[in-house]
C-alpha cells in the first residue's frame, strides 16, 4: 500500500472540494479557485473535513497513480489556503530586476532589458532589486515560470553570475591557471 496514498487530507475551515462526474476535482478557499480532472479510475471519497485517495487494484499503473492523486489533491488544498512561492536570487556586477506594471523588467547583462509579462494565477514581487518573489496558489504554474524566469539567465560555474533559486547551491569550478610550458 502505498504510505502516501493512504494518508487523509484535511480540508481546513474556509475551502469547499467538490468531486464531480469523472473525478473532476474543484477546490474553493480564500487564496482562489483551482480546477483540475484527475484519472478516472481513482476512488476519491469525501467524508466530512477529510478526503481520501483509494485505488481500485493493485496493478502497477494503479499503485503508481495512489500517492500521485493524493499528492495532487493535497497540494490544490494547501494552494488555496496558503499559497505557494518560489524565491529567486540575481548575482553578477549590473544586473538588476524591477518591476514596471505587471511586467518584470530584468538587465542581465545583455544589450538589452529582458521584459516578463506576468500570467494569469502568478504574482510578481521584486522586495530588493536582485531578489524575485513568485506567488500563487497553483504549484506547477509557479514553479514552471519561476523555472522561465530562471532560464533567461542561468547561474554559470566560475563567477556564479546569473539568476538561481535562493535555496539553491551552484557548485563552483576553478578557473584556468595560466601555466606555461
Amino acid at each position: 500500500m502505498s504510505r502516501i496514498g493512504r494518508m487523509p487530507i484535511a480540508v481546513p475551515a474556509g475551502v469547499t472540494v467538490s468531486v464531480a462526474e469523472g473525478n473532476v476535482v474543484t477546490v474553493k478557499g480564500p487564496k482562489g479557485e483551482l480546477k483540475r480532472t484527475l484519472r478516472a479510475e481513482m476512488i476519491i471519497k469525501q467524508e466530512g473535513t477529510t478526503i481520501t485517495v483509494e485505488r481500485p487494484s493493485d496493478d502497477k499503473l494503479h499503485r503508481s497513480l495512489h500517492g500521485l492523486t493524493r499528492t495532487l489533491l493535497s497540494n490544490m488544498v494547501v494552494g488555496v489556503t496558503d499559497g505557494f512561492k518560489k524565491e529567486l536570487e540575481v548575482n553578477g556586477v549590473g544586473y538588476r530586476v524591477a518591476k514596471e506594471g505587471k511586467n518584470l523588467v530584468m538587465n542581465l547583462g545583455y544589450s538589452h532589458q529582458v521584459i516578463v509579462p506576468e500570467i494569469e494565477g502568478i504574482t510578481i514581487d521584486v522586495p530588493a532589486p536582485n531578489k524575485i518573489v513568485i506567488s500563487g496558489c497553483d504549484k506547477q504554474v509557479v514553479g514552471q515560470f519561476a523555472a522561465e524566469v530562471r532560464e533567461k539567465r542561468p547561474p554559470e560555474p566560475y563567477k556564479g553570475k546569473g539568476i538561481k533559486y535562493a535555496d539553491e547551491v551552484i557548485r563552483r569550478k576553478v578557473g584556468k591557471t595560466g601555466a606555461k610550458k
